[in-house]
């Protein structure tokens, strides 16, 4: 999951059927879309999860209290929020002033439904809220994402909170990655109220396991202003989230993927497996990232490969770093004109990029990482991968001047060495005839 963006429509998708792709050639797998799909839009939906335990009292935010800074940004966001946002609020430690920890840890609760918002309403059940309670951000995480409930598009949450979970299990950090893991198409940005260290590294790292963001808000400024960035942000997300895929150990047994985004998950120092069709006078282009949510040893690396059928390697991208990236990335382009270069001229021309009866080839393709987990870090489930994948026509680099080959080279430049000889000659001679007369 891994954020950098894309383009806003993604085609294709994975289609459980067995389907007959070219003449005698039949691939197990989805239908690979060669043509624009029109895919279906949905409103964008955001839901803002807001701490409102009893750290949330404390004064240090430009002379007022964190609370009141969070009510002000929230109020200054719904006035603010794009009519065609969908937009919910959910809270946490709100209601429960007691000391009993098992009650306490499952105190939150939705104040504003996701969808089209009554900014006067919004804004007066936010007014109300004083902080009370404990810190369940992991209970709070899952149940945010149950309100968003599912769809074609992706959806996101905002977190706002001064303190770590005080309530796990669950960890927040272990729900993030599970929701990811499950394909609910979430992303979860996160913004700390508090300079803490500790705080610092649980937000990263439930941004980091759904794509987010992590940002430290230190004035109401920054905090309202992120916050409306943040929800703006959901308009520019995908038309529809990658598509979840399970790569395979082996290429054979390997999904079959049309033009698209896929996502997926694999373990520390595996290799995984697709396939691509790829008909004559086509090229491939693809790529893949991998987030790094969780620790890992320095020194690390990606490698994105595309082979043959027969595990003959085509060509490779790899992407290296050594502990101070959060997402490593690898790319690659392949045609079947860039395997036959050596092909002989009289060989017959191939077929129209594109052409319905041209027989594909397919293209295996393989992620493989050198990551290395650190004492404790947990394997399971895999590291987050987003695979992009793209079949266009073939574009070869235009070549240099060709100056004949074999007897045609040889007599170009036997003759250019006679002229060359010749014109150097004359002038020796004029020189030295002038330098005697002088």
């Amino acid at each position: 999951m891994i954020n950098r963006r894309r383009s806003t429509s993604v085609l294709g998708g994975l289609l459980a059927a067995t389907v007959l792709i070219g003449p005698g050639i039949v691939l197990s797998g989805p239908t690979p879309a060669w043509a624009d799909e029109e895919i279906p839009t949905e409103p964008p939906r955001v839901e803002l999860v807001l701490d409102v335990s009893g750290s949330m009292r404390a004064r240090d935010i430009d002379g007022q209290s964190r609370i009141s800074v969070a009510q002000q940004a929230f109020n200054e966001v719904v006035d603010a929020l794009p009519e065609e946002t969908q937009l919910g609020i959910r809270v946490l430690g709100a209601t429960y002033k007691g000391k009993d920890k098992k009650v306490g840890c499952q105190d939150t609760q939705q104040i504003v439904p996701v969808g089209q918002v009554d900014r006067a309403q919004a804004k007066a059940a936010v007014a109300t809220l004083r902080p009370t309670g404990f810190t369940p951000v992991g209970l709070a995480l899952r149940s945010a994402a149950q309100d968003l409930g599912t769809g074609a598009t992706a959806r996101r949450i905002v977190l706002i909170t001064d303190g770590e979970d005080t309530c796990a299990p669950p960890d927040p950090c272990e729900v993030a990655r599970e929701l990811a893991a499950q394909g609910t198409k979430l992303v979860v940005d996160t913004l700390g109220l508090a300079p803490d260290e500790k705080v610092r590294r649980q937000l990263l790292c439930i941004a980091n396991a759904t794509g987010g963001t992590y940002t430290a808000a230190q004035s109401a400024d920054e905090l309202t202003g992120r916050i409306k960035q943040l929800v703006d942000r959901a308009r520019d997300t995908y038309t529809a989230a990658p598509t979840v895929v399970g790569g395979s150990a082996r290429c054979p047994d390997a999904p079959l993927l049309a033009p698209g985004v896929y996502t997926d998950r694999e373990q520390f120092s595996e290799h995984r497996w697709y396939r691509v069709p790829v008909r004559p006078g086509q090229e491939l282009r693809a790529s893949v990232s991998i987030a790094l949510d969780r620790p890992v040893n320095p020194d690390y690396g990606v490698l994105l490969r595309a082979t043959a059928p027969d595990g003959r390697e085509l060509v490779r991208g790899v992407d290296a770093g050594s502990g101070r990236t959060d997402v490593v990335s690898a790319g690659l382009r392949w045609s079947a004109a860039a395997d036959s270069d050596d092909a002989d001229e009289g060989e017959t021309p191939s077929p129209a990029p594109g052409d319905a009866d041209a027989t594909p080839t397919t293209v295996c393709l393989v992620v493989s990482n050198a990551f290395a987990p650190r004492p404790g870090t947990r394997a399971t489930p895999g590291m987050p991968i987003e695979l992009t994948v793209d079949v266009v026509a073939s574009s070869p680099a235009p070549g240099g001047p060709d100056l004949g080959r074999g007897w045609v080279l040889l007599m170009l430049l036997t003759l250019a060495g006679l002229l060359t000889g010749l014109v150097a000659g004359l002038l020796t001679r004029w020189w030295v005839a002038t330098w005697r007369e002088n």
